[in-house]
């Protein structure tokens, strides 16, 4: 589906579907370090090592998991191919006419979520926050999914595949700490099958 075949809905709810959220980020990082996270999400973008060390040299309190941050950006692709590859173990029918990623262009939406997924869980690492994301932005995330009918199932393992990659590319004494932030963003899309809203205080 292109962006032209999009219905003006479906578009207006791409805008708003925004998952994370700086609001609560004040009294650990300063204005310019918290828009540093801002314009990379404003971009779709992973932090730069230069945005890293920028917030770094800012005084942010936080910054113990950015090598970590950087770590899971510098692998993305891998961490991505195999949760495609636990999704398509799991369901092996979803991308064969009938199946909730069928035709690919749908497929290959889900799988760019999936990089998305990790760039958001990316700046709650890098910030030490878990509560990094917002409760308006999933609300038109949850409306989005609905409108476009994507399997929740399907992006829940591969969500839950994300967080498997990665804890296998952090160090052992740091999976620990490093889990919450992906188990946040999996309960968060836990809660859209159950029809929950966001608006309703439902998450966070």
């Amino acid at each position: 589906m292109t962006q032209a075949q999009l219905t003006e809905k479906v578009r207006e709810l791409i805008k708003k579907a925004r998952i994370v959220s700086f609001a609560t980020w004040q009294n650990t990082h300063s204005a310019e370090a918290i828009q540093l996270f801002q314009a990379a999400d404003d971009q779709g973008c992973y932090l730069t090592d230069e945005d890293l060390q920028q917030i770094q040299q800012l005084g942010s309190a936080n910054t113990a998991l950015i090598p970590v941050s950087q770590k899971l950006r510098d692998r993305v692709s891998e961490i991505v191919d195999e949760a495609r590859s636990q999704v398509l173990a799991t369901f092996p029918n979803i991308t064969q006419p009938g199946g909730g990623l069928y035709p690919a262009i749908r497929a290959d939406a889900c799988w760019r979520d999936f990089w998305h997924f990790l760039r958001c869980i990316t700046y709650g690492i890098a910030g030490q926050h878990t509560d990094y994301t917002s409760s308006d932005g999933l609300h038109y995330m949850q409306l989005l999914y609905q409108e476009l009918q994507v399997p929740l199932d399907a992006m829940v393992v591969g969500l839950e595949g994300i967080k498997t990659a990665s804890l296998k590319r952090v160090e052992p004494k740091q999976q620990a700490i490093v889990a919450p932030y992906f188990e946040h963003l999996i309960e968060q899309l836990k809660q859209f099958r159950s029809g929950i809203s966001a608006t309703n205080g439902e998450f966070d």
